[in-house]
């Protein structure tokens, strides 16, 4: 009942930046949560980045300073702008979102992933 559509992964060198999306849409009546996690090759998803509905953002230790999410609201959209990419950022990258559908159940969502990987 909900679809997320994630873009904006590829290739870059180390030092460089790229910013992913992510979109949402469906039956959706309000969205709380909305954040980023990473699943590099051998490890376990982790959290990159998350935002609350009320404004509030939290982030990885490893990513702070370097990464901002932020969100549209009217456009149920959420990004991530990534800056100073290192080699060990590369990872698969997972949009994730809660939300109370129409219906009034909670609910929560993962995107298909989106490659990033940072050359040295």
């Amino acid at each position: 009942q909900v679809q997320l559509v994630e873009s904006g992964g590829g290739l870059v060198q180390a030092g460089g930046s790229l910013r992913l999306s992510c979109a949402a849409s469906g039956s959706i009546f309000s969205i709380n949560a909305m954040g980023w996690y990473r699943q590099a090759e051998g490890k376990q998803r982790e959290l990159v980045a998350v935002s609350g509905s009320g404004g509030s953002t939290n982030y990885a230790d490893s990513v702070k300073g370097r990464f901002t999410i932020s969100r549209d609201n009217a456009k149920n959209t959420v990004y991530l702008q990534m800056n100073s990419l290192k080699p060990e950022d590369t990872a698969v990258y997972y949009c994730n979102v809660n939300v109370v559908l129409f219906s009034g159940r909670y609910t929560g969502s993962w995107g298909q992933g989106t490659q990033v990987t940072v050359s040295s």
